[in-house]
This record gives structure tokens, C-alpha cells and sequence, in this order.
């Protein structure tokens, strides 16, 4: 990160919706050019709406979203303006192809709208492509791929939750469901038993992955049609889950080396891109599971090499999950500090800074106070324009005091009240009850000094139980560390030792 302070910016040289947007599916990006709209019309940001319809119309030209693309036309060029030809003969050709699909899958489709069939097929193990190709119902495995073909087309459309909805009939074609809950007696336990011991690994389904018998690179396609179609209808928990499912497929098939290195990144760079909408809409640990994932060194790499921009999403998260982490446990102390560590040594790799990143680096690295002061008035206008941070602002700038007082609080045991609010941005009054807040609710160990008007604090003392974990916590690593040294070394002095035994002997043969 540059030394020097950079010039004064505008709004828009922090918007990064160019950087995203070449790691998301096209369909995500109408959400966020809709909330760039809302930032022109509240004047936030210096764009114009012509550009914003501009930039919707040529995303729609891939899809099938014909009748959006003309409400969009008109908007450029007025209401009353004729439709090109090209759109409507374009629109015209997707009903018809829309209609051949539902006809090339009726069959499957009509089987799917009946419960109690389908139910026998399942039972019957013949609930699986070749199984309904067998069965009485001669469905051919053309069928299924013009049934999948026709999720996608829905997609295309824009009808989200239809396409979502074929794709679990077709994902579990390839499942083996859970199974189902046990009676309370002996006879359904020992049949629950016997269930248990006829399960072959084979057959046995991943829970992880809607219980998949096995994953191909096809079938990660579709999973990643249904992660798509979970964030497009803000299903969160189901999105959730549909991005764990396409991370766990991911591994797997790196693991199986059916994925080369560099397809294994680019889709890793595509997976944190799309879990900023999972993640930031988790009101539960969404957080936590985004550092722990952006953490992760296979994860990381793709942050440092293919989307260092990404550092802001995670140095946000971290800011803001690091109070929790902090009451979560008796060792949360150690584990906030340790986040502030990582994500430190993070920012040292990433080629990217912007006002919150330079935050935590005034504070964390260079110790500047009255910088991080200037870059934590810049970090309020960032934060409210953009798309995934702008509900979390009053939360962050509320955090980011918090981690300035805490920071300051290191290095000083008598505080002016004064001059901790121009440290907060704050006038001495409000600083005084955001303080006395801290205190009351036993998050700050100090008391205000009402004649010297400043704030004493108390010892931060650590427990013997959180010395003892600091201490030891990589003893196994540091262990295995010397004993493979004091290998190396013996290794070394017999080779040295051989080494003069050898000379000696041809000393020997010369005299």
C-alpha cells in the first residue's frame, strides 16, 4: 500500500462494480445496477441513468428476457418509440422454442405432478435416469436433458423460481434421499438396521451435496444454476446451503483431478464472488463463515492473485464479526486479535487499498491516529455506496470507533475526553455517553473521572488459561519443526563425516 496520501476522490472511485462484475452470473447483476439507479437518483454517485439502462439493455441481449429488454428500450428512447423489428421476431422465437421444450419434457413433467408415483419409483430404486428409462414410462434420457434444457431456458426468462424448482426434480435423479424417520418400536428398528447394513458406499448420497451419489463436472454446472437461482429469489438458507454444496463438489473433483489447477482458481474466484450475497444477508454467523472461508488457502489465493478487491468484503467482516468472536468464547480475545493478525498479514499480499482497508492499516501498522480519524470519514461513503456493505454502515462506523478506542487505549492508561472525540469524530458530550454506553454494558474495563474529565482505564489483565493457549498453541508445529532441523543436521553430519573418511582413504592410497 502506498505511503503517500492520495488525492481527494469521488464515490465513484471506490465503486466496484466493474471488478465484480466479470465474476458473476449476468442475471446478478440487475440487483446491483438497480441500487447504482437509487445512488443517481439520491445523487451519491456520478453516474447517469442513461448509462445504468445502457449498460441493463446489453446485459439482456444473451437472455431471453425479451419483454424487460423493451421496457428498457423505451426508457432510453421514450415511451412512444417503435420496437425494433430484431426484438420482436426475437421475442417471437423464444415462446416458440419455449413451448418445444415443454413439449420434449412433458412426460417427465406430468410424472413429477404425481406424488404417489413418483414415491413408488423412489422406493423401487428406479427414481434415477436409467431407472425411469426402464420402467413402465420408457422416459428417455433425451428427455431429462431437454427437461434441464428447459430449467436453464426458464432461467434465461428470468422466472427464477420455476427454474429452481426443476432443477431439485433433476438433481434428484442422481440422489439417494435421506432416509426417512423410524418408528419407535422393534420391529422398525431392526428394519432401520437391516436399511443400514444393505448401504453400500455407492450408493450412499453426500449429504453435503443433496445427497449426491457422485459429482461430475455436469452436475457442478447445475449446482451452480441452483446456487444462482437461491440468491435471485433471497432464499438465504437455501443459498446457504447451495453454496456449500458447490464448494464441497469443487474440492471434490479437484481432489480427483478432474479439474485442472487453473479451472479449480477461476471457479474459486467465482464462488467468493457469488457467496457476498449469501454471506452479507446472513443475519446469524453469515460473517464468520465468510472470514473463515476467505481464510481458507485455497481461498485465499484466488483473493491474492485473481480479486485482491475482494480484501474489502473481508476486512469489513472481520471489523464487524470481531466483537462476537470477542464474547463468543474464554479464549475470544486471543481469537479477535488473531483475525486482526491474519487479516493484516492479508492486506501485506493484496495488491488493492481503499478508505477501509487504510483504516486498519493507520491502526493496525502504522499507529496514525489522526489518519485512520480521515480514512474513517472516508469509510462512510464507501460503505453507503455499495451494494453488499450499505445495510451494515451504522454497524461498521459504530465497530470502528469501538476498534479506535481499543487501539488507543494500548498506549494510554488516562484518556481526555476532549480528545477522544476528535479520535472519533465525535464532540465531547456524545463521546462521553458512547463511553459510559461501553461500560454499562461491560464491554470497555474503565471509569470516567468526572473533575479531570477524562477516562481511567482499568488493567487488562489475561487469564492463566488464555496464557497457557497463546503459549502452547503451535507447540506441535514448533516441535516437528526441530525434529525435522535435527534430522537435517545429522543428516548433514554424516554426510561430512562420510565425506573425510573418503578423503582419508584416497590420502591413504595415494601415499
Amino acid at each position: 500500500m502506498s505511503e503517500e496520501t492520495p488525492p481527494p476522490t469521488s464515490t465513484s472511485t471506490w465503486d466496484l462494480t466493474s471488478k465484480i462484475s466479470p465474476h458473476l452470473d449476468l442475471h446478478m447483476m440487475f440487483p446491483l445496477l438497480e441500487y447504482v439507479d437509487n445512488l443517481i437518483t439520491n445523487d451519491l454517485i456520478p453516474y447517469s441513468h442513461s448509462d445504468v439502462a445502457s449498460a441493463r439493455l446489453s446485459l439482456l441481449q444473451p437472455t431471453h428476457m425479451v419483454d424487460y429488454a423493451m421496457d428498457i428500450y423505451r426508457e432510453l428512447h421514450g415511451m412512444e418509440v417503435e420496437i425494433p423489428k430484431e426484438m420482436e421476431e426475437k421475442k417471437a422465437k423464444v415462446y416458440q422454442r419455449l413451448e418445444e421444450l415443454r413439449d420434449g419434457s412433458s412426460v417427465f413433467d406430468e410424472l413429477l405432478s404425481d406424488e404417489a408415483e413418483k414415491t413408488r419409483l423412489m422406493q423401487n430404486n428406479q427414481w434415477t435416469v436409467a431407472g425411469l428409462q426402464s420402467s413402465k414410462y420408457k422416459i428417455s434420457p433425451n428427455t431429462i436433458t431437454t427437461y434441464r434444457e428447459l430449467a436453464k431456458f426458464n432461467y434465461d426468462c428470468g422466472d427464477y423460481q420455476t427454474a429452481r424448482e426443476m432443477i431439485n426434480s433433476y438433481l434428484s435423479l442422481f440422489a439417494s434421499p435421506p432416509a426417512s424417520n423410524a418408528e419407535d418400536d422393534d420391529d422398525s428398528q431392526q428394519q432401520q438396521q437391516k436399511s443400514k447394513d444393505n448401504t453400500t458406499a455407492e450408493n450412499a448420497g453426500h449429504p453435503q451435496m443433496y445427497h449426491l451419489r457422485e459429482i461430475t463436472t455436469d452436475l457442478l454446472r447445475v449446482l451452480w444454476g441452483k446456487l444462482s437461482c437461491e440468491i435471485l429469489v433471497e432464499s438465504w438458507e437455501d443459498a446457504h446451503r447451495a453454496l456449500v454444496a458447490v464448494k464441497t463438489a469443487l474440492e471434490t473433483l479437484v481432489s480427483q483431478s478432474k479439474l485442472t489447477a487453473l479451472e479449480a482458481l477461476e471457479q474459486r474466484t467465482w464462488l467468493l464472488h457469488w457467496s457476498l450475497f449469501v454471506f452479507w444477508n446472513d443475519s446469524s454467523k453469515g460473517l464468520e463463515n465468510m472470514v473463515e472461508l476467505f481464510k481458507t488457502e485455497r481461498y485465499l489465493q484466488a483473493v491474492t492473485t485473481d480479486a485482491p478487491h475482494l480484501l474489502r468484503y473481508l476486512t469489513a467482516a472481520v471489523l464487524l464479526s470481531k466483537r462476537r468472536v470477542l464474547k463468543s468464547s474464554s479464549a475470544g480475545g486471543n481469537e479477535a486479535r488473531r483475525l486482526m493478525k491474519d487479516l493484516v498479514r492479508v492486506m501485506q499480499h493484496c495488491d488493492y487499498t481503499d478508505p477501509i482497508v487504510e483504516f486498519v492499516d493507520c491502526l493496525c501498522v502504522k499507529f496514525d491516529f489522526e489518519m485512520a480519524q480521515k480514512k474513517l470519514a472516508e469509510c462512510e461513503a464507501v460503505l453507503t455506496t455499495d451494494f453488499f456493505l450499505c445495510k451494515q454502515t451504522a454497524l461498521f462506523m459504530e465497530e470502528a470507533r469501538v476498534f479506535v478506542f481499543e487501539n488507543y487505549c494500548r498506549i494510554h492508561h488516562k484518556i481526555d475526553l476532549a480528545a477522544l472525540g476528535d479520535k472519533l469524530a465525535m464532540d465531547q458530550s456524545n463521546a462521553e455517553r458512547w463511553i459510559v454506553d461501553l461500560i454499562r454494558n461491560a464491554l470497555l474495563d474503565a471509569k470516567i473521572d468526572g473533575e479531570e474529565r477524562c477516562v481511567v482505564m482499568g488493567g487488562d489483565s489475561v487469564s492463566v488459561y488464555e496464557q497457557v493457549m497463546e503459549k502452547t498453541r503451535d507447540l506441535n508445529v514448533r516441535s516437528g519443526s526441530m525434529v525435522t532441523n535435527l534430522g537435517n543436521l545429522i543428516a548433514e553430519a554424516r554426510k561430512e563425516k562420510k565425506k573425510r573418511e573418503r578423503a582419508a582413504l584416497e590420502e591413504d592410497y595415494d601415499d
